[in-house]
């Protein structure tokens, strides 16, 4: 059994104060525009700050690549205008929304009508959330807070975690964290989308419990990094009846433990766990699952489950092929 654990990105543009007010702003109007499309020109009017707001955002670009006091003077008092405007546009949403609840805005026809109660519905989804970029953005840049609770990288995938892994090549990813794990003939018996990103100690005991459970014997030899050692985690592998448990621990001080990591036996599983490695790198190109292009919690694990599946049939075919050789 092999196991690692890798980050399939949501659908979202890269998350950015300035960008996240913009796309409240442009969806908040969008539905305004719709209502009074249907009911009128009554109760509140609709005044569009979609242009200001756009203004605001390129100010914000230009002083954020300025240097020194000045530039920061800048970059704060065109966030604080772009809040402003934000704060009117969800205040004059929740009007809207108000005035359809209480018959203001309504429509003669039942569809119509119908459609005004889906557009209120919408505006109740979304103000919330922008209200939250609108805190995590004031704490950010007038308080220098950069962790906030329940904070959000995209208002159309509120979900979306940031998941650091240590990748030079881009140390931040936006998304789910997915566990994949292995069996010989570099079948994926068993995938997981986790709501919160755990730590990967905590996973290696429930696969090797998933292992028995799927293929009715405990693995010979498990394989996974660093990142899934743990003293506890090795002597319960070896306590459920695991031979050969191969994961390296790169902070021993223990004379022993080196040794041990340096038998051939444990190169060997080394080796055999890179095909992990390689495994992600698969799914991602040929399956999608660099980016999923669903929506939703649901969304993403329909997208790596027909992933997994699609490269599962793919090695069982290949599998067959060397038996009948």
């Amino acid at each position: 059994m092999r196991v690692d654990t890798t980050v399939v990105e949501t659908n979202i543009h890269y998350p950015t104060d300035s960008s996240l007010l913009g796309d409240g702003v442009r969806v908040l109007t969008r539905v305004m525009k719709k209502i009074s499309k249907i009911a009128g020109e009554v109760g509140c009017k609709l005044r569009d700050r979609t242009r200001t707001v756009r203004h605001r955002v390129m100010e914000i670009g230009r002083a954020a690549r300025a240097k020194g006091a000045q530039g920061k003077a800048k970059l704060h008092e065109a966030y604080a205008n772009l809040l402003n405007s934000t704060s009117r546009v969800v205040g004059q949403a929740k009007r809207f929304a108000q005035e359809i609840l209480d018959g203001t805005k309504h429509a003669t026809r039942a569809n119509a009508q119908a459609a005004l109660e889906c557009f209120r519905g919408e505006i109740e989804q979304m103000v919330p959330r922008v209200r939250q970029v609108i805190a995590q953005t004031r704490a950010r840049i007038f308080h220098g807070e950069t962790r906030t609770e329940g904070k959000i990288c995209s208002l159309f995938e509120p979900s979306t975690e940031i998941i650091r892994k240590g990748k030079a090549g881009k140390p931040t990813e936006f998304g789910k964290l997915v566990k994949l794990q292995e069996a010989e003939n570099q079948l994926v018996i068993d995938y997981e989308v986790y709501d919160q990103g755990p730590n990967d100690t905590t996973l290696l005991i429930p696969a090797i419990v998933t292992h028995e459970a799927v293929l009715g014997r405990t693995p010979r030899l498990v394989a996974a990094d660093a990142g899934f050692y743990s003293a506890k985690n090795d002597a319960a592998a070896k306590a459920k009846g695991v031979k050969r448990v191969c994961i390296p621990n790169r902070s021993t001080k223990s004379a022993a433990r080196r040794r041990e990591q340096k038998k051939r036996w444990f190169r060997n599983g080394q080796k055999w766990r890179t095909g992990c490695e390689g495994r992600i790198s698969v799914v991602k190109r040929r399956h999608g699952l660099s980016r999923c292009r669903y929506r939703g919690d649901a969304g993403m694990k329909r997208w790596v489950g027909l992933g997994v599946i699609a490269d599962n049939l793919i090695s069982m075919g290949n599998a067959i092929a060397r038996q009948a050789k």
